[in-house]
């Protein structure tokens, strides 16, 4: 049996959505010490909608492929829906991670929530702090330890 499904493969050696949004709306970079991923996020955002998503991303091919996979379920999405984007429906659409690259799928969570929590704050726009846990609150860029 195959480690990885068709989906991580041709997510990672096709990947989605690479790059830099110039003037992006929201920016969000989080990262995992242990394993050395980190991922970078950038929205586009018009109406509250996800009108563009861009990624860059340091790490294994199961991040890469989280990354891809989670800029395609948010692209064209409303911000709330983006927002209840979890890791387990990542993995899923991914047909799958190996469980030791779980920590992948939660990165990719995580990158969204930091754009959108960073769009939010550049703007002005008030909202529940309990949608974006983090214990880090006064730093930048969140980097998550497993």
């Amino acid at each position: 049996m195959a480690l990885y499904s068709e989906k991580v493969m041709d997510h990672f050696t096709n990947p989605r959505n690479v790059g830099k949004i110039e003037d992006a709306d929201g920016i969000g970079e989080v990262g995992n010490a242990k394993c050395g991923d980190i991922m970078k996020i950038y929205l586009k955002i018009d109406n509250d909608i996800i009108v563009d998503v861009k990624f860059n991303t340091f790490g294994c091919g199961s991040a890469i492929a989280s990354s891809s996979m989670a800029t395609e379920l948010i692209k064209g999405k409303p911000l709330k829906e983006a927002l209840a984007l979890t890791n387990k429906a990542v993995a899923e659409a991914l047909d799958g991670l190996p469980a030791h690259k779980m920590h992948c799928s939660v990165l990719a969570e995580e990158a969204i929530r930091s754009a959108i929590k960073d769009y939010y704050d550049k703007n002005g726009i008030a909202y529940d702090k309990a949608e974006f846990p983090d214990p880090t609150d006064e730093d930048e860029h969140h980097i998550e330890e497993d």
